[in-house]
């Protein structure tokens, strides 16, 4: 593969990995506007993000069979044809349920583009290299909480936040032109997978009964949680309780997006030194130790603007370790199923980043206690099932970072 194409690839399926994010990120400077248009409130309106999270876990699912049984094309076509059409549907909605229900299918759309980019990965790339193209997607997916915030800012105040889903339409068919022309078939079409829902769920838990599956699953799904306690929780935070502008807000939410880049590309050049394994144990150390500090400082009202923004740009870097490498262990194990197990991987990280962010939504108050205690929890909790988790692998596989060999342990 020619250093071109590589370039391409990565960036193409980066686009894809990064639909979802981006239609997450957008709209949220919107939140104020689009409560008081639709008559509800900001809690209300961030049920439309929880049913967004919602679908995205359900669709994961779906598309996790349809990957192995039909190739990877002809599944995220229909994927980002739903998602377009589900865009246009919530531009033109006047209630917040149909919002909340218009999202849900937009994210059943745009999980196709996700599980399909990852399931690639795995596909286009050696194991020993998965883990760097994971943080290369990173760097990618990354760019969207900088840009897609600060965009929403100025098109919600410039032009409504109807205006936000017609340019997420317009991603939405952007990004399907281009996986038409340029994306390779990279997987052949198992015509011997059942798609009836017995066989479904057996192949689940085929991979779900492998402990390095779980065991980095459930880690990476835990820690990420706290990242949908975040996006969930901070409209209300930073517009409601610093009472920023819309526009502030987009460039507050970029600059903590640097974290998650920045600790992306760090993360690849400590794999030439570190194993993917001690990096994550690291990350979510000081990830606890984060979370701990900004809990006991919010309790107690210790903490400003400046100090928030500071423990959750620490507490976003952490993350941007700890997911790309997850990833990567998770998948290491399989070939023949990988388009399964990386729906399921995606339906737990959504599953669980759903509870969180529906337990942020049920609190409209004027502290960052509720989103701050549940990002303290997410991050105890995967730490302990990592340390605990591995105990149960009897042979792990992952990348060698001294020779980008595959090592068995």
């Amino acid at each position: 593969m020619t250093k071109q194409k590589h370039f391409f690839l990565i960036l193409l399926l980066g686009s894809l990995t990064a639909l979802g994010p981006f239609s997450i990120d957008m709209y949220l400077p919107g939140f104020p506007a689009i409560a008081k248009d639709l008559g509800t409130s900001i809690a209300r309106v961030s049920l439309s993000l929880s049913g967004f999270f919602i679908g995205i876990s359900v669709g994961q699912l779906l598309y996790g069979p349809l990957l192995d049984r039909f190739g990877r094309k002809r599944p995220l076509y229909i994927g980002l044809t739903i998602y377009i059409l589900a865009s246009l549907g919530c531009a033109s909605t006047k209630s917040i349920d149909a919002l909340i229900i218009f999202r849900c299918i937009q994210a059943i759309g745009s999980c196709a583009a996700a599980v399909a980019s990852i399931a690639m990965v795995r596909d286009l790339f050696p194991v020993s290299e998965n883990a760097k193209v994971f943080a290369l997607l990173w760097l990618v997916v990354g760019v969207s909480p900088m840009i897609a915030p600060t965009v929403g800012g100025y098109v919600t105040s410039t032009y409504g936040w109807h205006a936000v889903f017609l340019v997420l339409m317009l991603l939405g068919l952007l990004n399907l032109v281009a996986s038409f022309f340029g994306l390779p078939a990279t997987f052949k079409p198992d015509t011997t997978i059942s798609l009836k829902p017995k066989p479904i769920i057996l192949g689940f838990i085929t991979v779900l009964k492998e402990p390095q599956f779980y065991t980095y699953a459930f880690t990476g799904a835990v820690a990420f949680g706290g990242l949908f306690a975040y996006i969930s929780g901070s409209p209300l935070l930073f517009m409601k309780i610093f009472a920023v502008s819309e526009k502030t807000y987009g460039w507050i939410f970029a600059f903590l997006s640097i974290g998650l880049i920045g600790a992306g590309q760090v993360n690849t050049l400590m794999l030439r030194k570190y194993s993917s394994e001690q990096l994550i144990f690291g990350a979510l150390i000081c990830q606890v130790i984060t979370a701990v500090v900004f809990l006991i400082g919010s309790i107690n009202g210790w903490f400003g603007l400046t100090e928030t923004i500071l423990l959750l740009f620490i507490f976003l870097s952490c993350l941007g370790f700890a997911s790309p490498n997850a990833s990567a262990l998770t998948l290491a194990p399989f070939t023949k199923n990988a388009g399964s197990a990386s729906a399921l991987m995606g339906a737990i990280q959504m599953g669980l980043g759903t509870l969180a962010s529906v337990a942020v939504s049920l609190f409209d108050t004027h502290s960052s206690v509720p989103m701050v205690s549940i990002m303290a929890m997410t991050s105890i909790l995967a730490l302990a099932i990592l340390y605990f988790g591995r105990k149960n692998i009897q042979v792990k596989i992952e990348a060698d970072p001294k020779n980008s060999a595959v090592s068995l342990h």
